[in-house]
């Protein structure tokens, strides 16, 4: 374990080299995660409905990623991939019902055998005890925003104020307890802005006196879709109200037209839990300068997956569209990141194990499927980096059903393994808000020919042949 402490060390070092006379130390690590938070709510990412500058601090003075996405959008299984570095059918939780096998590598495991502290703080989520850490302090499944239980290191405890505020106490406390003379991993994950969405006291009354701009895709009435399309219940309509009662809901609206009256409800309570988050990421960033860690940490703010935002009428996530499979990725580190990079690279969340690992020198496990993009952290794009990226999710709720498909930089072909079957191509270049499924188009059936090949060789790159229906042709 010394020996492996010190190879640690010397690719740190390799990795990102000091000032001269400045002695080698291995980075310490805060990995912020909301649950829910679309890359679309963030000003730092051009938002249009609200303002996160706490949040922005660290594309300001880091590395914002606009082309992030999960491998399986939903909560328990993107959770299980950013652990493991591993696709769901092999780390085990393919939906929300399956625990997460505590038994197996993760990079926080890894971090604590090489030496690193390690804390797991807020929505675990994952239906097993956390592994890997020293120290743990977890919300029961989905947890309350008001007066929460937690399970600390198992034993229940009950906190008084409000999830989000408490979730950045503990982190802080527990960060205070740390020293210099040993390297941290703290993973800070928020319950917030996931549903049922219930903004503190303070934020209650944002915004009741004027409206949030619409979506531009609102209205979508899925002409061009799959037939599977038509059944989801995620639409900002009856269904919604269903789930999430709102006082003095009109009666005499139904459909389409009772969508821009839900999606001002839904919106306002989202963005007034985001104004939370961000302001407790200023908190948390405010302890890391005044304490002098800042230079010495590495900061990560990201989301399980995306979110809709009334995009497609729809709010929730499982769907491959852009706003639900993109997620977004700030990374800031003084010592070897340039302020203000943006970069476009293609990175997964079966990425961040392998990342954080190198970048605190120890080895990623062989079985971890995703690659360090610690190189492009530095303004460094390997030349054989990634042209596409594999989407897998099984889950079947809300109408949605388990789906497959394939994402470059100009195209995208999404296939149903439910319903109809159906396929759907869209050309992100000339249709970036996917409106338009141009898949049965013969002038492009060499395209979706090529884009199915693609597919086929994700899925033995990443071991997942268990569907054999589909094929290159089929």
């Amino acid at each position: 374990m010394r020996l492996r402490n010190l190879l640690a060390i010397a690719c740190l070092v390799l990795a990102f080299p000091l000032a001269a006379g400045a002695k080698p130390t291995r980075p310490n690590i805060v990995f912020i995660m909301a649950d829910d938070h679309a890359s679309h709510a963030m000003s730092c990412y051009g938002s249009k409905i609200n303002q996160t500058p706490h949040i922005d601090r660290l594309a300001k003075e880091g590395m914002r990623f606009d082309n992030c996405f999960c491998t399986n959008g939903i909560c328990a299984p993107s959770r299980a991939v950013i652990l493991s570095g591993r696709y769901s059918h092999l780390n085990g939780v393919r939906d929300n019902r399956e625990p997460f096998d505590g038994g197996q590598v993760t990079f926080p495991k890894l971090l604590q055998q090489a030496g690193y502290r390690t804390a797991m703080i807020g929505k675990w989520h994952l239906k097993s005890d956390p592994t890997g850490f020293d120290y743990w302090n977890i919300l029961p499944g989905q947890g309350r925003y008001n007066d929460p239980l937690f399970l600390d290191m198992g034993q229940r405890r009950q906190y008084d104020g409000y999830v989000t505020d408490i979730i950045t106490d503990l982190a802080i406390d527990w960060l205070k307890q740390q020293d210099d003379e040993q390297p941290f991993c703290l993973l800070c994950h928020h319950k917030a802005p996931h549903s049922n969405w219930t903004p503190d006291a303070k934020h209650a009354q944002l915004w009741s006196d004027r409206d949030i701009p619409e979506p531009a895709t609102l209205m979508d009435d899925f002409a061009t879709r799959s037939q599977v399309l038509h059944t989801s219940t995620l639409l900002l309509d009856r269904n919604y109200l269903k789930r999430h009662p709102q006082p003095n809901e009109p009666a005499d609206l139904d459909g389409p037209a009772l969508r821009p009256w839900v999606y001002q409800r839904f919106i306002k309570d989202y963005l007034r839990c985001i104004v939370s988050v961000d302001e407790n990421v200023g908190r948390l960033l405010r302890y890391l300068d005044e304490s002098g860690k800042a230079r010495d940490t590495i900061v990560i703010y990201t989301s399980d997956q995306g979110f809709f935002l009334g995009d497609h009428g729809m709010y929730d996530k499982r769907l491959m569209y852009e706003e639900s499979l993109r997620m977004p990725l700030l990374v800031r580190y003084p010592r070897g990141i340039a302020p203000g990079s943006v970069v476009d690279s293609m990175v997964l969340n079966l990425d961040f194990a392998p990342t954080l690992l190198d970048l605190a020198g120890v080895p990623a496990a062989s079985e971890m499927q995703g690659r360090s993009f610690a190189p492009i952290l530095k303004g460094e794009r390997p030349n054989d980096w990634r042209h596409s990226i594999y989407y897998r999710f099984y889950e079947d709720a809300y109408g949605v059903g388990p789906h497959l498909g394939v994402r470059t930089d100009r195209y995208k072909l999404i296939h149903y393994l439910y319903g109809d079957g159906g396929w759907e191509l869209y050309d992100l270049k000339s249709d970036p808000r996917e409106m338009e499924n141009i898949c049965a188009r013969p002038e492009l059936a060499e395209v979706v020919a090529r884009l199915k090949g693609e597919m086929q060789r994700l899925r033995q790159q990443y071991n997942d042949e268990a569907d054999s229906s589909v094929t290159p042709g089929g």
